[in-house]
């Protein structure tokens, strides 16, 4: 059977999306001259998981076109180097868009082998709009409390509502932020990315980036090919479908991985006690769905929660054993309490998440091109739910205020490179967030990377989560710049190297009839939990 890591995709069947076509090695813009830098200023701000993190703040133009301009000021961190030589900064981002970056340095410096990241200064940052960055957007607090109308229109008045909440979010980022919404996109966040860079005295960074990370990293490196030394994109945007195009193509993605999420659930049918049917246990968590319509979990969980619970499981399926307690005490027991949990651990949105949809927003709404006639998105969103249903209309609505949003939309620049030095790709071939052909799309049009993939994987980031495979090839990249290089030549495929994923979640033990349950210690978060906690579960 041919595997999708060994399959040749045609390049047809990629999505399309609207890009600024330039020859490859074409400069994008004019520079302007930039102003002077202040040197950064460290202290020390350390955590207990990260007791060499150092703290610092960056001020760059709001628009890079006019560096007289008013300013802003981005949030940084550091983990610096220890060897006697160091490769200069390596600068990370966990994606997003709206996604915090002050932790990740701490985590990529402790997640890599120690000899690796003792040679780089880890840099994290939190993009402008986000966490400590100034100014920090939040444009509608409470956008998501509990609990919203069922997020599947029922009818024209549902329908309805839907659109006027989409509306009123847009009014109100354009009430609160409009003088700086212009300048929330990706582009001009990859020209805050060389701002760090210069501000530390580099003439090249390093960058590993995760998720919409990736495109941000495609992006500077459009921009800045000379600055760049080395590139590592780990489970990658399509840059040809930004953002509508990736939207649908997601939908149909996580469709397929809450599909095998039922099928893992009905595997450990002993456990769960939900059937061994994969088909009927999907159905028994669709009645579910319906009855929260009616009766919300712990006054909190109706059926656009119930989704927002579950989709993280689609993101990383060490999630998988407590979302299927979660589901079958409330199928098997009746008892909704431990629903209501999972909702608030995996669900549930605070300041932090208003925050970072915020900016998520204004990036996505800013960066492309979005359809304006709401019938376009009704007509597109009630197709493709008929085939993948899990959360086609949750996704359509959180997507929703771009047809409404209060600035004009830019023209995403094409990203294809034949100037950038050898980048490494990183993709599983069953993540539902960014789907496979998007590294196969971004691997053809930059010249001379290298696409590593984790064969059977459906987890959103592959490296620094487990798999030792992945991680060795991570790690040599960043220690000596090689990369893999297959026999993609022979027309039959276009990958690198492979690495199996990593063995499914085991369920957790069923507690025996009378037994009581003994408190115990936390046990300590595993790779893959810090990092997907990190990453989040931007759309």
């Amino acid at each position: 059977m041919t595997t999708r890591a060994g399959m040749l995709i045609a390049a047809g069947a990629l999505v399309a999306g609207t890009a600024t076509v330039l020859p490859a090695s074409a400069t994008p813009r004019p520079e302007p001259t930039p102003r002077p830098i202040a040197p950064l200023v460290w202290s020390g701000c350390a955590t207990q998981a990260y007791p060499k993190l150092q703290c610092a703040t960056l001020k760059v133009p709001l628009n890079h076109d006019d560096p007289a301009g008013r300013s802003i000021t981005l949030a940084l961190t550091r983990v610096p180097h220890t060897a006697k030589e160091s490769q200069g900064p390596l600068v990370v981002n966990p994606g997003g868009p709206g996604g915090s970056g002050r932790t990740m340095a701490g985590f990529v410096a402790a997640s890599l082998p120690a000899k690796v990241a003792a040679q780089y200064d880890v840099i994290g940052f939190d993009p402008r709009g986000v966490g400590r960055s100034e100014p920090a957007l939040n444009c509608r607090p409470g956008h998501f409390d509990p609990v919203r109308h069922d997020s599947v229109p029922s009818g024209a008045e549902g329908e309805q509502r839907g659109v006027e909440r989409a509306q009123a979010f847009a009014k109100a980022c354009g009430e609160k932020h409009g003088d700086v919404l212009p300048y929330i996109d990706t582009v001009s966040t990859a020209r805050d990315v060389d701002a760090i860079r210069a501000a530390l005295g580099a003439p090249q960074l390093t960058y590993l980036g995760y998720s919409y990370g990736t495109y941000l990293g495609a992006v500077y490196a459009r921009l800045y090919p000379e600055r760049v030394r080395r590139m590592a994109l780990d489970s990658v945007v399509n840059p040809q479908g930004v953002w509508y195009e990736d939207n649908i193509a997601q939908d149909y993605a996580f469709d397929t991985r809450h599909k095998d999420f039922m099928a893992w659930v009905a595997r450990q049918d002993a456990t769960y006690g939900l059937g061994t049917d994969p088909a009927a246990v999907e159905a028994a968590w669709y009645g579910m769905r319906d009855a929260l319509r009616k009766t919300p979990a712990g006054g909190k969980v109706g059926p656009g929660e119930l989704e927002d619970t579950y989709l993280p499981g689609g993101y990383y399926n060490g999630y998988w054993p407590k979302l299927a307690e979660a589901f079958s005490a409330y199928v098997n027991d009746k008892d909704a309490a431990p629903l209501t949990r999972a909702y608030e651990n995996y669900g549930a949105a605070d300041t932090a998440a208003d925050n970072s949809y915020s900016v998520y927003a204004s990036v996505q709404c800013r960066d492309a091109q979005w359809p304006r006639d709401w019938s376009t998105w009704r007509t597109d969103n009630w197709d493709v739910h008929a085939k993948a249903p899990f959360s086609t209309w949750n996704n359509a609505w959180y997507n929703a205020p771009c047809a409404f949003w209060p600035v004009d939309s830019l023209t995403p620049p094409d990203v294809s490179n034949d100037e950038v030095p050898p980048v490494l790709i990183l993709q599983a071939t069953d993540d539902a967030a960014t789907p496979y052909e998007g590294g196969v799309a971004l691997h053809r049009m930059v010249r001379g990377s290298s696409l590593v993939v984790e064969e059977g994987g459906g987890n959103h980031g592959v490296t620094l989560g487990g798999n030792d495979c992945m991680d060795e090839h991570l790690a040599a990249y960043l220690e000596s710049g090689r990369v893999p290089r297959g026999d993609g030549q022979d027309g039959q495929s276009e990958v690198d190297a492979v690495c199996a994923a990593l063995p499914e979640p085991e369920p957790k033990p069923k507690k025996k009839a009378g037994e009581k349950r003994v408190a115990a210690a936390p046990a300590a978060a595993t790779g893959g939990e810090v990092l997907h906690a990190l990453l989040g579960h931007e759309r």
